[in-house]
């Protein structure tokens, strides 16, 4: 997830997400995320209680993690990172 409330390429992170039943709401932490349903510049959910928007996606086998590319100070949550490790590896 890419924070883009700041501009076009924000803060990155790779972590566990949580789809809700229907699928329309997304859980990280204490974050709750809904689509912009297309309507976002360069960003695909917003968070509910701020309203800064993020682009959300799965990781990247070739870790071109963010939406432009790269993986250039993208974080990994401890919790992900063997998972990680072994997703980008095999």
């Amino acid at each position: 997830m890419e924070d883009k409330s700041s501009g076009i390429e924000g803060s990155a992170r790779i972590g566990r997400v949580f789809f809700s039943k229907s699928g329309k709401t997304l859980y990280y932490r204490d974050l709750v995320f809904r689509s912009l349903k297309g309507a976002g510049f360069k960003s695909n959910y917003f968070e509910v209680t701020t309203g800064d928007e993020f682009w959300i996606s799965g990781p990247r086998k070739d870790q071109q993690d963010r939406l432009y590319g790269g993986n250039r100070h993208v974080e990994v949550d401890e919790d992900v990172q063997a998972e990680y490790l072994q997703h980008i590896n095999t």
